[in-house]
């Protein structure tokens, strides 16, 4: 009888444990399929919330920012035009056929290597092959410029890899690649395309070497805040007639000068098609290109995280001090305060029996980027040292701090790039004048910035800063030819910048 009782036992507890342990595999396994379920969500939101503008069939863990921006942005209000999604396909399947490894692309190069002319088997692909110049803002800046330019012309784009932009970005184009290969046949000699080169075609212009009747396979084009008029004409109709028949261009450039594109009569009426919105160009474009790579994100994300994400407001601040000593200067200083309190974008200090205590306080973060990490201690200081008036806690974070901008040392651009990114992901943004660092933040967040005004004799100026007519950036010592000078009084969306009377940016038509 003992022995039967103990073999019931014995299979009722064998029965309980197998109960048990098919019931903790259930919820192991319900606890494993639902974040699986949730990224999948999310990024399919993600890809839907851009209004067609991305492109699928990418690997989601070699880029996770392509997918995982949702997560951290708010749905952007600017919708991509029906006919820029259809552009942009078009383009990648442009680029695909054209691209490295294409056998158009290696009849292309072939034009090269023959005594600089085209001959009669040219193929059927062009292209402009962008080159870094500046600081990483500028090469932003410059990048979206060639590639409206390519759009618009049908060319493809290529980009010279030699720098770090395989540490900064993802490739943007499904099943093919963006970069110039290093193989290419001038790679030697884009270093030396200058004003002073034979293929540089604001020179051939200036020394009336352009013949209509022989085409060069390729030529160099010079877009600079300090250009020369025959480099101007780069932007005027008559001279696009004859570039468009070049197979190869090679850019380099400092600026934004898409503004100057829309300044060409044949280009704005398909400008206007692809950007209804004439101030979306920048953030349309920047989104579609610019992907951080896994180590770029990781900085982003942790980062928003830890100190971003807890705060009912985000306020970035981007300071530039562009005096000779840079550094940390009181003036500047009372200028920022100045500018956050005036504007209310900040708080003022409590004085005595004028503060307001809520049990629920407001969290408002301020994330200051810029090499001097004097600012953002000041101004954490300053509301430690008291209570703001409206009773909100204000909490101040810098990422960095490195004091000397350091272009091309891998880890410093990456964390610039990412602070780029932080900067976007605010709610609202102060930037300082004629910063291409501020200008691309701005562009990818769809803001529109307080600008801090540049200090004359180490004064803070009076207002201290404006509010920016559109989240455009500025097209800095604009390349306006004088085929231009009478378009751009009668073109209602491009007007001077607030900040630069020698700049030009886009605005919406009001």
């Amino acid at each position: 009888m003992k022995k039967l009782e103990d073999n019931i036992l014995f299979k009722i507890s064998g029965m309980m444990k197998l109960t048990i342990t098919f019931a903790t595999c259930l919820v192991l396994s319900m606890v494993l399929l639902l974040p699986s379920y949730n990224i999948s969500n999310l990024n399919k939101s993600h890809l839907t919330t851009t209004g067609g503008l991305f492109a699928t069939g990418f690997d989601e863990e070699s880029c996770l920012s392509r997918y995982h921006q949702s997560s951290l942005r708010k749905p952007s209000p600017f919708k991509p035009s029906t006919n820029l999604v259809s552009k942009l396909r078009s383009y990648e399947m442009l680029h695909k056929r054209c691209g490295p490894g294409s056998d158009a692309y290696k009849r292309a190069t072939k034009q090269l290597g023959n005594n600089n002319l085209i001959n009669s088997n040219g193929g059927d692909c062009q292209y402009v092959v962008w080159t870094p110049m500046f600081g990483l803002g500028n090469r932003i800046l410059s990048m979206v410029s060639v590639f409206t330019y390519a759009l618009i012309t049908d060319r493809v784009m290529l980009v010279d890899q030699r720098n770090d932009i395989t540490d900064l970005f993802c490739e943007p184009f499904p099943g093919t690649s963006w970069l110039l290969p290093s193989d290419f046949p001038l790679t030697d000699q884009i270093d030396s395309f200058n004003r002073t080169h034979s293929h540089c075609y604001g020179t051939m212009l200036k020394n009336h070497t352009v013949n209509s009747t022989r085409t060069p396979s390729h030529l160099y084009i010079d877009i600079f805040h300090d250009s020369r008029d025959h480099d101007k004409m780069f932007f005027c109709e008559e001279n696009q007639s004859f570039i468009k028949n070049i197979p190869w261009l090679v850019v380099k450039s400092n600026l934004y000068y898409a503004p100057s594109l829309w300044l060409i009569p044949s280009f704005q009426t398909k400008l206007i098609k692809l950007f209804p919105q004439k101030d979306t160009v920048f953030h349309h474009l920047s989104h579609y290109l610019f992907h951080p790579t896994n180590q770029v994100w990781g900085m982003v994300t942790r980062s928003y995280n830890a100190y971003l994400s807890r705060a009912d407001e985000v306020l970035g601040l981007q300071i530039r001090v562009f005096s000779t000593p840079a550094g940390y200067f009181q003036h500047v200083m009372d200028q920022i305060v100045s500018c956050t309190q005036r504007e209310k974008l900040l708080p003022e200090l409590a004085t005595k029996g004028s503060q307001n205590i809520t049990k629920t306080p407001r969290l408002k973060a301020v994330l200051v980027t810029s090499l001097h990490p004097e600012y953002s201690d000041e101004l954490k200081n300053m509301f430690l040292e008291r209570p703001s008036s409206t009773g909100e806690l204000i909490e101040v974070y810098q990422p960095s701090g490195e004091r000397v901008q350091q272009t091309d040392k891998k880890l410093h651009d990456q964390k610039a790039l990412a602070e780029i990114y932080l900067l976007s992901l605010t709610d609202k943004l102060v930037t300082s004048t004629r910063s291409t660092f501020g200008y691309v933040a701005q562009g990818l967040g769809g803001l529109k910035p307080w600008i801090l005004y540049e200090p004359r004799h180490k004064k803070a100026p009076d207002p201290p800063c404006v509010r920016a007519m559109s989240m455009e950036p500025c097209s800095l010592k604009a390349p306006i030819s004088a085929c231009q000078a009478e378009t751009i009084k009668t073109t209602p969306f491009v007007k001077y910048c607030e900040d630069r009377i020698t700049g030009i940016k886009l605005v919406d038509e009001l």
